[in-house]
């Protein structure tokens, strides 16, 4: 048994994506944008026959989840290895208060390198947990379903990365999850097939990654 396609959906908008503060771990819920968001690309996402529907046990990835589930019938089924980074004492901040206390450390955090998010995870952790979680959901759908994983921007793209068997020194080649956007994965003979990536309706106040 296993999933055919995998749909890596990052969740709507919150007041600390408008804000540009690091989010990490802390549980922020959707504001009202990042709720039209999630109900507009729940719409699109109906129809693509999701057969499992999985999400982080965080607010606004679960809300965002839930839009889907409204729609489709299929449950959310929550597991906390799809958190987001845990970035440590940096969550919470402000971008701009990062890089005046932490500017190297935080630099090269933002360039793809394998640090430690304000003493949290490394990247590299992140990116097998995640990539775990969804290997683990994936395969237990039904052959030729079809899994949608309600995330986090930094989750999803280490995620992602490693699924595609690519080396996380590829992290900026990639640009950003945007909120409420997804990629699709799709499975062959040799492993998985990136299909489209930020793919979703126009989305007004998108937030970076974190």
């Amino acid at each position: 048994m296993s999933a055919a396609t995998v749909v890596l959906w990052r969740h709507g908008r919150t007041p600390f994506n408008a804000e540009n503060r690091f989010q990490g771990q802390l549980d922020v819920p959707l504001d009202e944008v990042g709720r039209a968001q999630a109900a507009a690309s729940a719409a699109h996402l109906a129809g693509a026959g999701a057969t499992a529907l999985v999400a982080s046990d965080l607010t606004r990835a679960t809300d965002t989840a839930r839009a889907l589930s409204a729609l489709t019938g299929v449950e959310v089924q929550l597991d906390p290895a799809l958190r987001e980074v845990d970035a440590g004492c940096w969550q919470g901040l402000l971008h701009t208060e990062i890089t005046a206390s932490w500017p190297q450390e935080y630099a090269a955090w933002r360039r793809g390198d394998d640090v430690r998010a304000g003493g949290g995870e490394r990247r590299s952790e992140m990116a097998a947990r995640t990539a775990r979680a969804v290997e683990r959901h994936a395969d237990a759908v039904p052959d030729g379903g079809t899994l949608v994983v309600a995330s986090h921007g930094a989750a999803l793209k280490g995620a992602l990365l490693q699924l595609l068997g690519l080396d996380l020194a590829a992290w900026g080649a990639l640009a950003g999850f945007r909120n409420a956007r997804w990629a699709v994965l799709a499975r062959a003979r040799h492993g998985w097939v990136l299909g489209e990536y930020n793919a979703g309706p126009p989305a007004a106040g998108e937030g970076v990654e974190g």
